[in-house]
Order: C-alpha cells, then structure tokens, then sequence
C-alpha cells in the first residue's frame, strides 16, 4: 500500500528508525585534485539518510532505509551495500525506466573553495518518489522516521511527499528532520530553499547548521534559529568548531497537534513512560534529572537550552560528518540518555566518520563511546581523536594533551 490513505502507524514496532531519501553510488577519488586531474575513482555509496540508517544499525539499532533506485547494476550495488550493514532494505523499490543517480567527488573538504562534486542524479529514480508510489506502511512503522531537506530539492513530487509525511496524522511517528541544504539543488527550481524552513518547522527533532540556516534562510546565531523554529520540540543548532546548541521543551503548540506519539516524545517529556515513542526518546515516569528534565521536565515551560563542545578531531575528510552526527544523537536518544550525552555521542559518531576517507565507517563500540561521553567537562576537551581511536580498547589511549 503506497500513499496517504495508509497513514497509520502500526500499534507494535519492530524498527526503531525508517530512513528515506535518495542514495547514490560515489566515486571516491585516488588522490587529491581537481576532478581534472585525478586518474581514478574507487567505488562507494553516499546519501544523507541512507548515512544515517547505516550508522544506526552498525551501532545496533533496528533502522530501514526506504528509497528508489533504478533496475541497473548501480540500484544493486546500493540495495546489497547499504544491507550489509543490517539495514532493512526489503521496502526499498525500482525503476525500471529511470537510472540510479552517481556522484564524484574531490578529496577536500566540502566547505572550502576547491572541493568540486559532480552529481548525475537529474531524472534519477530516486526523483521520481512520490505520495503515490512510496510504501507508507513502511515509513509510518518506525519509532522514528528521518527525514532530509536534500529530498524537498530533488523533484515537485519529492517536495509533496515531504509535505504530506510531515503534516499531522493519526500515529503518526516522532519525525526528526536534517535540514541539509545543498545551494546547487535548489537553483533553476520552481521552489527555493525557504521551503526547508517550512518542513522543519512541522517537525518534531530538527538538526540545522549555523551556517545553512544563514545562506538558506538569512538567520544569523542559534537562538534566531530557534525563534524561527518555534514549534518543534528539539532544536539541534550545530556549530561548527564550536559544538552544538540543543534547545529543548516538552510541549509546543503546532502543527502536530493529531501527532498521537506527541511533540513531547522528541525531547523526552512524558508522564508514563510506559512503551510507545515515549520510551524510544528517552521518557519516563521518574523525571528526576536526566533525560527528562535535560529536555523540558513534564512538557511545559521554557526551553531547556544545553550546549556541548564539538571534539578536536585530526580529519581525513569532512564527507558524511553531519549524517554521523544525526545517527549519534538519534542513537542515544532511542536509548534515552540526557541531552548532553547525545550531543556528545552525535560528536562522537562524526568523529568516527572524520577520521576515515569515505562517508561511512564501523562506530566506536557502545561501552566505548559510553565511556567517552561520560567523560567530565576538562577530559572532553582534552580528547583528541585521530584516525584508528574506533579501535582503541579503553578511553584514555585517545586523550592526548596540547
């Protein structure tokens, strides 16, 4: 069943996180250059959510990747990758008439002048998804569904199936949406990247950067961002060198009011605590500190504002950081840490990826990371991490001192 007539979740959940968006094969330079002048490309996979499905089921989670690729070679090399890291790709459909989308890339990093990628998605299969041939039984049955502004700027028929996913419905998940604005998308559209503001907004969890939320939409600082955002229940600003601003309340009025799992669920309010979205976001009946109060107590009052600062990392290549960062919270808030702890576990998971060339890599093991994030204010801002920490057996082999 496809489309908005199958808008209920399923009572009982067997996947914690569903994923969709477009994924693509990606050509990975064999030295550094321009595109000119690299003799060779290694093969990979590379797209925002099906990112984040894979770095949630490394780290153990039940996560579904729903998207379309086409009826060729390329559509089957993702499918098998993108499952081989435990990803559920049994909703994932094909196109028998339009191709599955490819990217080059260069090896430096996208926010610099000299990073070049050349994408070949226009007229993708992947393009064409729609409210009319995506399975929303399979979207809708996750505790959380994850979202992305890259998938507004594919097509119109992309832009109305998130429209139509993020406007309220009976049982309707928690929905946690990466804005990721790409300029290149949007130019020549009928739509333009203000559109991004308006899906967030109908959103429960938002992840923005600092500076997409100034190109995109003119609004400079994080609490701007967050005046601007006034309806979902997480705001998650990401800053750069300078960490993440997480603000938090347990009840919003908006747009989600048939929202059956509740705008509370996001930051991790709740009374009962028994079963549902509330025990995959971290609520519960205790609400003495914690996750609970870190995110807005019992669901009323001000924002609960926490700021966390990012690690020193010694980057390979700054691909996939933010997509590694949203697993990592997301993971940890599925688990129902404290804010802080998923903001640290967010800086963690994109350390993991920081310190590999491609966009995806193994995530430190849970004890370890734990441990990492449990580490007091001074130790974490000691920590540095290098290329090879994922493997190291105990936290203080990563500390390293100026």
């Amino acid at each position: 069943m496809s489309g908005p007539a199958a808008g209920t979740a399923h009572a009982a959940t067997s996947t914690d996180v569903v994923c969709l968006g477009e994924s693509m094969v990606t050509f990975l330079p064999s030295q550094p250059g321009r595109l000119a002048d690299v003799p060779s490309f290694g093969r990979g996979i590379g797209g925002a959510e099906s990112n984040v499905a894979c770095a949630l089921a490394a780290a153990g989670h039940r996560a579904a990747w729903v998207g379309r690729v086409g009826a060729d070679g390329f559509g089957d090399h993702l499918v098998e990758t993108i499952a081989s890291y435990g990803v559920d790709t049994s909703a994932v459909r094909r196109d028998p008439v339009r191709p599955t989308g490819i990217y080059f890339r260069t090896a430096t990093d996208r926010g610099t002048d000299t990073h070049e990628v050349a994408y070949y998605r226009a007229g993708s299969a992947a393009s064409a998804m729609s409210p009319e041939n995506v399975p929303y039984e399979d979207l809708l049955a996750g505790r959380i569904l994850h979202l992305s502004g890259i998938t507004a700027a594919l097509s119109a028929d992309c832009l109305a199936l998130l429209r139509d996913l993020t406007a309220p419905r009976p049982g309707r998940p928690l929905v946690s949406f990466d804005v990721n604005h790409r300029p290149h998308l949007w130019r020549g559209g009928e739509a333009d990247a203000s559109v991004l503001l308006e899906l967030a907004r109908r959103c429960d969890l938002v992840f923005v950067g600092e500076d997409e939320a100034e190109e995109a939409w003119g609004i400079v600082g994080a609490e701007a961002i967050r005046a601007a955002l006034p309806e979902p229940s997480v705001v998650v600003v990401k800053r750069g060198s300078a960490g993440a601003t997480v603000f938090a309340s347990g009840l919003r009025p908006g747009p989600r009011s048939s929202n059956a799992g509740g705008a509370e669920d996001a930051a991790g309010a709740g009374a009962t605590g028994a079963g549902g979205a509330e025990d995959a976001t971290g609520a519960g009946a205790t609400g003495a500190g914690g996750a609970e109060d870190a995110a807005g107590g019992a669901g009323l009052g001000p924002d609960t504002v926490t700021l966390v600062p990012a690690l020193r990392v010694d980057v390979v290549a700054a691909v996939g950081a933010g997509d590694a960062f949203a697993a990592g919270f997301l993971s940890a808030t599925l688990r129902g840490l404290p804010v802080r702890e998923r903001v640290r576990h967010g800086h963690l998971m994109a350390a993991a990826v920081l310190t590999v060339p491609g966009d995806l890599t193994d995530p430190p093991a849970r004890d370890h990371a734990d441990r990492l994030a449990a580490l007091d204010d001074d130790a974490w801002g000691r920590l540095r991490l290098g290329p090879g920490w994922t493997a190291a057996d105990r936290a203080p082999e990563e500390v390293r001192t100026p």
